[in-house]
């Protein structure tokens, strides 16, 4: 785009933004640039180049004025189309106006996003519910099922970089069928939204109310506690001695909170990372998966000797879960999120097997779910429990819409323990359900590895591993993408590549419990899978929320009987198999890509 129609953008922008902050930052842009400032030309091409597109993860990006950014002027037209949606579609049904429910975290700018949403929705003839205070993004799609709210906002960026921020949404009440209730949204939904959102010509017209909207108190936040208290705990829970961290986001005071009422009673907070603070001053990235991230958290452990570290993000819709270890660095290790997800998986699948009723047709029916991009090893510990399993899109948004769901999760950490109360995923729940088999393994004599172990012996070792390049050039993606539909490897490490996918093309599942005629389609996708000889399987993709190229790969080995070895056992023999395949496929996925 040439400079002349970015500064004709700009100043067409400034003269509508209702932030005297971010109007002075682009006009101060536009000077510097007409100077010759080239950095500022860049910039400014930047933020006008486009605009931040609105879709089924909702708005996220840098804060900043602009229409590629995230401000309140991208904000307040966000708000009105999706107003605009909900009026249109209760109008169609004869129903009254909508309600809306809106929560945020502590990041810059959130509270302010959240004000004008209400403001707007107000305006309109709405009711808006807005959050009293920066709650975890977990509360909010609570509070959409609690309230029986047709939308929730969470103005959230979840686990993005400090500069970040961002915009969720989710449809319930009257505007979708039963298992979407309180669920992010999907298509058409997001195009709907989308259209409302470009038919706003100028911020300014928009109307905005300056009260009129309802304050919620305590008692959602105690209600969400209250369903979380709703499952059993086990008494070994109070032996426990667990650190946790909140990574300078909301989720530390209820994530204590559930845990204290689940019996905890040695509990540890990592103090330096305790507050809600939106420079996350102690990581780089507030992302548990990230290295260095817990590294403040096996300190503290290690110190403490405790028996199990969990962390949630900074929105704290995601958990990550450490144990100790000897053969780890530092004498701990994180578990990955396919590990997590196994064991959790397992946990809510022996409950529903064991549930009374369980033999009228309620396990059968019951279904454990997972992205493709996730471990197999969820699909095993279903057949195994006597369930049914689905695979789905990446995205919580698909997850949590399964029917008949017990249990969901994805890889990157993500858990959904009590789709009945929260459609989407959920740390802290997933925190509470992790003490939970803590104490039941203890009591077997056993650990969260034993449990691991355990598994693999029973269904085979599932091993998984991500490749993620994070890049500054978005290009880069689509040309390793190109690259690798163009000529996929013949093999991966060692093995032949037997099936290659084009994910856009979608991608039929057998169907396990026979129905559907034996198979069901997962819808397309920005995606190939590659599937070996050996049993490994590969998946490369975009991030939907961030700029990085990400590939996800697995192994499985499986696990001789123990009697016939001489030394160590067979799980390790397994393990160790495992990630040396993991490794050698490593290498050669980077080859395929080219990053």
């Amino acid at each position: 785009m040439p400079l002349q129609m970015a500064l004709s953008r700009a100043r067409a922008w400034v003269l509508d933004d209702p932030d005297e902050a971010t109007a002075a930052e682009v006009t101060a842009l536009c000077t510097a640039a007409e100077q010759g400032d080239t950095g500022a030309e860049a910039e400014l091409l930047d933020r006008f180049s486009g605009t931040l597109q609105f879709g089924t993860a909702g708005l996220r990006g840098a804060i900043g004025g602009g229409s590629n950014r995230m401000n309140r002027a991208v904000v307040l037209r966000a708000a009105a189309g999706l107003t605009s949606y909900l009026v249109a579609a209760l109008a169609e049904q004869g129903a009254e106006r909508p309600r809306v429910v809106i929560g945020y975290d502590a990041r810059h700018y959130s509270r302010i996003f959240a004000h004008d949403t209400a403001a707007v929705v107000t305006a309109a003839g709405g009711e808006a519910l807005l959050m009293p205070q920066e709650w975890p993004t977990p509360v909010l799609a609570f509070a959409v099922r609690h309230l029986d709210a047709d939308a929730g906002v969470m103005v959230t960026a979840s686990h993005n970089p400090a500069a970040d921020n961002g915009y969720k949404v989710y449809l319930g009440g009257r505007i979708v069928a039963d298992s979407g209730q309180g669920a992010q949204i999907v298509p058409p939904y997001d195009a709907a939204i989308a259209a409302g959102i470009a038919a706003v010509k100028q911020v300014a017209d928009i109307p905005r109310a300056e009260s009129g909207w309802t304050v919620l108190d305590d008692d959602v936040h105690a209600a969400y506690l209250a369903a979380l208290a709703g499952r059993p705990t086990h008494a070994g829970v109070g032996s426990l001695r667990v650190v946790t961290t909140a990574m300078h986001g909301v989720g530390g005071a209820t994530l204590t909170s559930a845990l204290v009422a689940a019996g905890v009673t040695d509990l540890h907070t990592v103090a330096e990372q305790a507050e809600p603070d939106p420079a996350f001053p102690t990581v780089a990235f507030p992302n548990p998966e990230e290295p260095g991230a817990m590294d403040l958290a096996f300190a503290c452990a290690r110190e403490l000797e405790a028996d199990v570290i969990i962390a949630v993000d900074p929105d704290a819709d995601r958990c990550a879960v450490a144990i100790p270890d000897a053969s780890a660095e530092g004498g701990w290790r994180r578990l990955s999120g396919d590990e997590t997800g196994a064991l959790l998986g397992e946990q809510v699948a022996r409950a529903v097997a064991a549930a009374p009723g369980s033999g009228d047709g309620v396990a059968n029916s019951a279904v454990l779910a997972c992205s493709i991009v996730s471990s197999r090893q969820l699909a095993a510990i279903a057949r195994a429990n006597g369930l049914r399993h689905r695979a789905t899109l990446t995205g919580f948004k698909w997850i949590s819409r399964v029917p008949d769901l017990v249990f969901g999760y994805e890889e990157a950490l993500g858990y959904c323990v009590l789709p009945a109360a929260v459609r989407d995923k959920d740390g802290i729940s997933a925190a509470v359900a992790v003490v939970n088999l803590l104490a039941q393994a203890r009591e077997r004599g056993s650990d969260l590895q034993g449990e691991l172990d355990a598994l693999a012996r029973r269904d085979g070792l599932y091993a998984t591993t991500p490749v993620t390049v994070r890049v500054t050039d978005l290009s880069l993606i689509g040309v390793a993408m190109g690259r690798l539909r163009a000529a996929p490897p013949a093999s991966l490490g060692g093995s032949e590549v037997t099936r290659v996918v084009d994910l856009v093309e979608g991608l039929t599942v057998p169907d396990e419990d026979g129905s559907n005629g034996g198979e069901y389609t997962v819808p397309g996708t920005d995606g190939v899978l590659l599937e070996t000889a050996d049993g490994s399987r590969v998946i490369v993709r975009p991030s939907g929320t961030e700029p990085k190229l990400k590939a996800y790969l697995e192994a499985v080995v499986p696990v001789e009987d123990e009697a016939s070895l001489a030394h160590g056992t067979a799980v390790e023999r397994a393990r160790a198999l495992a990630q040396a395949r993991l490794a050698a496929i490593a290498d050669d996925v980077r080859a395929a890509t080219g990053l």
